[in-house]
């Protein structure tokens, strides 16, 4: 059974007009987030070396966001983030329609197996469907430069 989604521009559509409208919450809520971006971001350097494996990575990463502190994140949230957030969803509703078309069409090409009682594992062969093929997509378009 095939998943039944909205279509590229439904989606679109509501992405541009809705996200905007949460400018408020990202205002609030992002500056509170510095802290915890900067310790996580940290804290990830080592699984960051481990996915890239470039000479030196984890001590270029970890530099950088020493470098750029929670102080400058807040500030930037504060000073330019809020103001261009709805403006620049509704700049990048291209970017995104373009960026997400490819995944959207992949989950719609997915044939579901049946869905089984509560808690039986094969209801896990429903996830794995799904995080395979977009593994796979996101694979692919990473060796196509895309």
């Amino acid at each position: 059974m095939a998943i039944e989604t909205k279509t590229i521009a439904e989606t679109r559509r509501k992405w541009s007009e809705v996200t905007p409208a949460r400018q408020s919450e990202y205002q609030a809520a992002t500056p509170a987030a510095a802290q915890k971006w900067e310790s996580s971001t940290l804290a990830a350097a080592p699984n960051f070396g481990a996915a890239v494996r470039a000479a030196n990575i984890e001590a270029r990463q970890a530099a950088g966001v020493r470098r750029a502190g929670s102080a400058k994140f807040a500030r930037k949230v504060r000073d330019v983030g809020a103001a261009r957030f709805g403006p620049g969803v509704q700049a990048a509703a291209g970017d995104y329609e373009s960026a997400f078309a490819p995944y959207l069409q992949a989950i719609q090409g997915i044939d579901l197996p049946g869905r089984r009682p509560r808690g039986d594992p094969g209801n896990y062969q429903r996830v794995n469907a799904v995080g395979n093929t977009l593994h796979q997509r996101r694979l692919a378009a990473a060796s196509a430069g895309g």
